[in-house]
């Protein structure tokens, strides 16, 4: 009979750990922050494009915008949250990249 401890791991784990690297985590997030220059739809337009999400969800990240000043809008690989940033900031959007 085998015994697993916590420390050992399975061929399947390892091989998931070689696969995985930095960039394959959500070490990365977009953050969306408020602005006077943009009305709620364009930002609601905007998120929806960017992310792929609902019109319910753009809407509560967009209020979360107004009403906090920022929102984390996407967390992901660095590739795609620089492809959502640069859509977000195709309308002058204010976005920043940072690290989880």
């Amino acid at each position: 009979m085998t015994m697993w401890t916590a420390s050992d791991s399975t061929p399947e784990t390892k091989q998931r750990e070689q696969l995985t690297g930095t960039d394959q985590l959500d070490a990365y997030r977009v953050v969306l922050f408020n602005d006077e220059e943009h009305s709620f739809d364009e930002v609601i337009d905007q998120i929806i494009k960017a992310i792929r999400c609902s019109r319910s969800k753009a809407e509560r990240h967009t209020w979360e915008v107004h009403t906090r000043g920022r929102s984390i809008v996407f967390a992901g690989a660095m590739a795609e949250c620089i492809r959502v940033s640069s859509i977000l900031e195709e309308i002058a959007l204010k976005t920043e990249i940072q690290t989880s």
